[in-house]
């Protein structure tokens, strides 16, 4: 504890503390709290042994409320069905969860020992007995009737204890603008994928209101520390402060209300939602109100932002008092993120300084909340691989008692970390695949790595602390079957035959047994879904003479897969998610096309042919507009649906207006500088004919007025004026459809005719 005199704060926290001490109670254990002698709340050991009762022995009221939660999500996804299943509940004793599914009469048994396990259970059954499909992108729920019985009784433990979902980031690329309505569907979704570790930080905003109140900060502070809706997280990581603020003056109340909403949906279903903790991170203006207050200056892309020292007594104060005012206001289930240098060095490379840091941020969660586990991304020992040496990394984990740390390996499936630092120096760690940055658009993901990868770490003695696996993904992604693939594998202890996997997905997906659609799925496999981070297509990079653009496979095995999927209509049109197949590929394989447009149109540049250049121009242009088309026809492509969801949260002209240019800016040019544009860029239709249509046409004038003029194309001046227009298309307000258009199977079958016999080749 800190060796500084009580004050009145410390004095009302303490109060808040016994105050709220029901609170540590177990989601799931609460409709007994109001039974319970309130003096043996305040006796630990008491406390600790009613606590372990509850959790293994789950009251009438506990299961009843499982139940109820799992028999909401069930109407929720079948509302037709509902009746044919019956819920009963597993007693908790198993260190992991289980779930079990079995016929009984003409209903379909699924048992768990909580919400998500026996959501699993449902999704399991849906998948391998209903030949059915769910994702957040897409589905296939046409059920046989009768539903098919299950011969033997399944049952499955997970193969680890956490199930982790979400980045940081994916709440500003992703979620930034969700009401209830489209967190439900998320939860649900999760739940049905076995997710229990979800990162809950909606709502922060409202816990540094109520920590600013308590350190005399006033609004002015607050609204030059708080950022616009996407760049919320960035704010939480440490990343900046107040880049598009200041937020809609109903903001925080609204969201401390969804926050309540989506806390209670996740720990009804038996989720352990994790929240934040404190960072270090603080308003520049706390140097204002405490003059001798040590802070360090921390640099991220374009913004300086302060970081408490944290052998400051100042830490301390503020970490626990983030906690406590949490606390009131969510609860708590004990898990809490936080990520002091995510993407930034430290402002010291001294192993002591990185140990103390570690200390002090674990320390401001274990003071306020005796049950506090850290949940670290482990990104930064990745990304910032040539600061963080093995003993700086070692230094700075061994501060914390191991087992009161979670360390997620962000990028497995891409360079996995546990392998390089003894497995994290035997804090317990969660496999986890990115999957996709920034929610750019593409087809793909690393199957196969993923596959050979998640097994050989389970295989490997570094593995052994291997607590979780699951998704960091900065964005909710367009490629349903890597989420698919990678979290079913928490329920299987032996790896799969990944061909016999995909062909089973291709059934389910599609909803009839094609061999089309198999054959097309199985070339997918080998291209899209077997290369590392696929890179943009032409369409959506900056203009310039010099793209690196194009495929790592072969273009043509795509181009016949997209063949495939045509010739699979006959019995798969139905379906949702073929639907949303169909329109990937197709975008993928045009999206890759406009590669060679561009050298073609280069290289007539160079030969200062004006006519080629013209002609290859107009086909860039013609493209696109009939990508945007195609894109039009799926809700999930549109950019007029991303203004509208942006725009609701306003309660006037001008919060609608600043959350527009919020909505735009974070999809083009990011910040105020060119370091991080385009990083989120989005292949939808409106971007296709308005931003990056006019981009390009812009580009391709430029280059052939320097031919009229015979002078030589001026880039540097090009970029500077293309970035001054940039800034400008993010303060406009014209408005795109909000609602899918046109019939993807039609348009994609009128592509196919246009465009067929010129891919593969220059035009």
């Amino acid at each position: 504890m800190s060796a500084t005199p009580k004050s009145p704060v410390h004095v009302r926290s303490a109060q808040k503390e016994r105050r709220h001490a029901l609170e540590w109670i177990p989601s799931g254990a609460r409709t007994a709290r109001r039974r319970i002698p309130r003096r043996l709340l305040y006796c630990s050991p008491c406390l600790v042994a009613l606590l372990f009762f509850l959790n293994i022995c789950p009251a009438r009221g506990q299961e009843d409320l499982i139940k109820q939660a799992a028999h909401e999500l069930i109407s929720r996804i079948l509302p037709e069905h509902a009746d044919r299943f019956r819920v009963e509940v597993i007693p908790g004793r198993e260190t992991n969860d289980v779930f079990e599914i079995e016929s009984r009469q003409d209903k379909i048994v699924l048992r768990g020992n909580n919400g998500v396990a026996i959501a699993t259970g449902l999704n399991w059954y849906l998948k391998y007995y209903c030949q059915c499909h769910y994702s957040l992108k897409s589905r296939q729920l046409k059920l046989p009737d009768p539903l098919p019985a299950v011969p033997e009784k399944v049952r499955r433990v997970s193969q680890v204890r956490w199930r982790y979902f979400l980045n940081y980031c994916c709440f500003g690329y992703s979620l930034p603008w969700y009401d209830w309505a489209q967190w439900e569907r998320l939860i649900d979704w999760m739940a049905l994928n076995g997710v229990n570790a979800p990162l809950s930080v909606t709502g922060q905003e409202a816990v540094w209101r109520a920590v600013a109140g308590r350190f005399n900060l006033d609004e002015k502070d607050l609204r030059e520390f708080l950022p616009g809706p996407p760049y919320l997280p960035f704010g939480w990581m440490g990343c900046l402060d107040g880049w598009g603020g200041p937020l809609p003056r109903t903001w925080v109340d609204d969201h401390i209300k969804l926050e309540r909403q989506i806390l209670a949906r996740e720990r009804a279903l038996g989720m352990t939602p994790v929240l934040q903790a404190f960072t270090g991170h603080v308003p520049q203006a706390v140097q204002k109100r405490f003059p001798e207050v040590r802070l360090h200056k921390v640099h991220w892309a374009e913004w300086d932002t302060c970081m408490l020292d944290p052998l400051d007594p100042l830490f301390h104060r503020f970490a626990t008092a983030f906690l406590e005012e949490q606390k009131r206001l969510y609860g708590t289930d004990h898990m809490y993120a936080a990520d002091t240098f995510i993407e930034m060095n430290p402002p010291s490379g001294e192993t002591n300084f990185l140990a103390a840091t570690a200390r002090a941020i674990y320390r401001g969660m274990a003071d306020a909340d005796s049950g506090a586990r850290w949940v670290l991304q482990g990104w930064p020992f990745y990304y910032k691989r040539a600061f963080w040496t093995q003993p700086r990394i070692e230094a700075f984990l061994n501060a914390v008692p191991d087992d009161r740390m979670l360390v997620l390996d962000l990028y497995c499936d891409g360079t996995p970390v546990w392998d390089k630092t003894r497995g994290f120096f035997g804090k317990p760690w969660a496999w986890c695949a990115i999957q996709n940055f920034g929610d750019s658009v593409f087809l793909g993901g690393n199957l196969r790595r993923i596959h050979a990868d998640l097994a050989a770490a389970r295989r490997d003695p570094l593995g052994a602390n291997m607590a979780g696996l699951g998704f960091a993904n900065e964005g909710l992604d367009y490629n349903p079957i890597v989420f698919d693939f990678l979290l079913e594998q928490a329920w299987r202890g032996e790896p799969v035959d990944l061909d016999q996997w995909v062909r089973q997905y291709s059934r389910r997906a599609h909803g009839a047994a094609d061999a089309s659609s198999a054959a097309a799925w199985a070339i997918l496999k080998d291209t899209v879904f077997d290369c590392p981070r696929q890179g943009p297509t032409a369409i959506t990079l900056a203009p310039s003479p010099g793209l690196a653009a194009g495929p790592s496979y072969r273009q043509e095995r795509l181009v016949e897969a997209w063949k495939l999927l045509l010739d699979a209509a006959t019995n798969c049109a139905s379906s949702d998610a073929y639907q949303h197949d169909l329109l990937a590929v197709t975008r993928q394989v045009l999206g890759n096309f406009s590669a060679e447009l561009h050298r073609e149109a280069i290289e007539a540049w160079k030969s200062k042919d004006r006519h080629r250049l013209q002609n290859a121009a107009g086909q860039f242009h013609e493209l696109m507009t009939d990508l945007d088309e195609l894109l039009g026809a799926r809700e999930e492509y549109l950019l007029g649906r991303w203004l509208a969801d942006a725009t609701k949260w306003g309660s006037n002209a001008a919060e609608k207006q600043r959350l527009e240019w919020n909505a735009r800016r974070v999809i083009t040019l990011w910040g105020g500088q060119l370091g991080l544009r385009d990083y989120s860029r989005r292949e939808w239709s409106g971007m296709l004919s308005d931003f990056y249509g006019q981009r390009w046409s812009r580009f391709f004038a430029a280059l052939d007025g320097a031919l009229s003029q015979g002078v030589a194309f001026d880039e540097t001046s090009f970029v500077r004026a293309l970035h001054h227009w940039e800034s400008l298309w993010a303060d406009r307000r014209d408005a795109f459809p909000a609602a899918a258009k046109g019939d993807t199977l039609a348009i994609s079958r009128r592509l196919w005719e246009k465009y067929n016999q010129s891919l593969g080749r220059k035009p």
